[in-house]
């Protein structure tokens, strides 16, 4: 057969398939970070509101806490970087998907030919660079102005990048599912917010985990920020300050387990609870 033969040969529209769902989830990713960094408000909120609590709180409480070869301001580094990464996904995606619902943007995508699956990368993608970007901007403040070590080794870096992909998996498919829970838009804030700063209060963040009640921070155990901040702790503070965990050490495979599991957990609640449409439609 003649080149000329095969290409008449070759079925119409053959070239013109619509794209996978990886690449358009790409697509969608990039088109969602560039809404993202054209609401200059929400941009300034959200990478400054996690920087001037942990100036408040470091400048408040920046003692040596005995034994530990740490102050309290590296411990608010390491609590407040924890709390910005659920912060960017668990909290915002929580809040913006239950808008969309109700402005019936997702029931427009849901009639396309785009797969389902895109949608739901395009919003990883967003977690993942304003959640890289606020624990670099977090890391920095504290490097520079509190003096916490980075890791030196490539091992702690790697503990560090296992704990924020699980961290950051888990929370953000936490905030898919409960963007169901809110009746309306108005509410989706205080529906979202509320649970996040009970848990930020018991698992550590704003409170020396040595002064949480433990039945609080039983209670807090069973959610990922705990794990979250205990982990990160683990990452930039000196080994001696693992006296102050309540296990006495950083317990590095329980919190992988505890956040793997969050994370199967969390893509079973999204399958079971999800919803393209508001309750009223």
């Amino acid at each position: 057969m003649t080149a000329a033969g095969a290409v008449l040969a070759t079925p119409a529209g053959a070239d013109e398939r619509l794209p996978g769902a990886w690449r358009l989830g790409l697509s969608r990713g990039a088109m969602e970070v560039r809404l993202f960094f054209r609401m200059r408000d929400q941009v300034v909120f959200t990478f400054a509101f996690p920087i001037v609590f942990l100036f408040l709180f470091a400048s408040i409480f920046h003692d040596r806490m005995a034994g530990t070869g740490a102050t309290a301001s590296q411990y608010y580094v390491a609590s407040m970087t924890a709390a910005g990464i659920m912060s960017t996904s668990f909290q915002s995606l929580g809040v913006s998907i239950a808008v969309e619902r109700e402005q019936k943007v997702l029931r427009r995508l849901r009639s396309t030919p785009m797969p389902p699956a895109a949608y739901f990368l395009g919003k990883i993608w967003l977690v993942l660079v304003t959640g890289l970007l606020e624990t670099a901007l977090l890391l920095a403040f504290g490097t520079v102005v509190y003096g916490v070590d980075l890791p030196s080794d490539v091992t702690g870096w790697l503990t560090f990048g296992w704990i924020f992909v699980l961290g950051i998996t888990g929370c953000a498919l936490l905030g898919i599912a409960i963007s169901s829970v809110p009746r309306s838009a108005r509410s989706a804030t205080s529906v979202v917010v509320l649970p996040f700063l009970v848990l930020e209060f018991i698992s550590g963040v704003y409170i020396l985990v040595t002064t949480v009640p433990r039945w609080m921070l039983t209670v807090g155990s069973l959610f990922p920020l705990k794990w979250l901040c205990q982990g990160l702790r683990g990452v930039f503070l000196p080994s001696a300050a693992a006296a102050m965990e309540p296990a006495g050490s950083w317990e590095y495979g329980r919190i992988a387990l505890v956040l793997g599991a969050w994370c199967v957990g969390g893509l079973v609640l999204c399958l079971l609870t999800f919803r393209w449409r508001g309750r009223d439609e």
